[in-house]
């Protein structure tokens, strides 16, 4: 039985060692997918007819090599997707489901409630404000950051309006006004937000930004 199986096994153009699992000839010491199926041929035309292949075996080795394969076209795919989008562009995968501070008038409520976002300040300022807005346009809170030296400020809304009612999920509008004794002060507001995708724009990736759309990269302040 075992040299019939030989036999057929070499006619098939696989080589069989001595001892241990079969191989392919010099050249390669792995099994494909015709490789396998060579083999089942094979094992099926010199199966002992009073002592079949065991049906659930045989489905078993089948749905674990079907596995092996979509693990291993899986792989070559991600490789290829990483090649095209180039080293900036695989770093950008890494965003993707990761909330990125940025700068943004629209921002949503954490799952406590309230914001948490930024100022960025052009110069030193004797009083910064930034103002959370409903969706419609009305205040709800009103944040005083007193005076600052200058670049980027934390606030942090702990979602209660001010007449002190949960002001909900949002989507909330925030702005940001600046002033020193001389007039106004650049002022830009700064928001948190989750990335959903990563394309690319003439081979540069570009951020999909829950509430603010498409962002470069380069735009990113902060990474959470």
């Amino acid at each position: 039985m075992a040299s019939s199986f030989d036999a057929t096994v070499r006619a098939l153009g696989i080589g069989t060692p001595t001892t241990g699992p079969v191989v392919k000839p010099a050249g390669s010491q792995t099994l494909g997918q015709n490789d396998f199926l060579k083999l089942l041929t094979a094992q099926l035309k010199n199966q002992d007819p009073f002592e079949p292949v065991d049906n659930t075996q045989m489905v078993a080795q089948m749905a674990q090599f079907s596995s092996l394969a979509g693990i291993s076209e899986m792989g070559t795919t991600l490789k290829s997707i990483a090649d095209k989008l180039g080293g900036a562009g695989a770093e950008a995968l890494g965003y993707v489901g990761r909330s990125v501070l940025t700068e943004g008038s629209t921002a949503y409520a954490r799952s406590t409630g309230g914001i948490e976002g930024a100022v960025e300040l052009g110069g030193a300022a004797t009083s910064a404000v930034v103002t959370i807005s409903s969706a419609d346009g009305q205040t709800l809170k009103t944040l005083s950051l007193s005076e600052q030296p200058g670049g980027t400020v934390a606030f942090d809304w702990n979602g209660l309006t001010e007449a002190g009612v949960d002001a909900g999920p949002g989507p909330f509008t925030v702005s940001a006004q600046a002033a020193d004794v001389k007039g106004t002060v650049a002022a830009r507001a700064l928001v948190w937000a989750p990335v959903r995708t990563v394309s690319m724009n003439a081979g540069s990736p570009v951020l999909d930004v829950a509430g603010l759309g498409s962002i470069p990269v380069s735009a990113v302040r902060k990474v959470g």
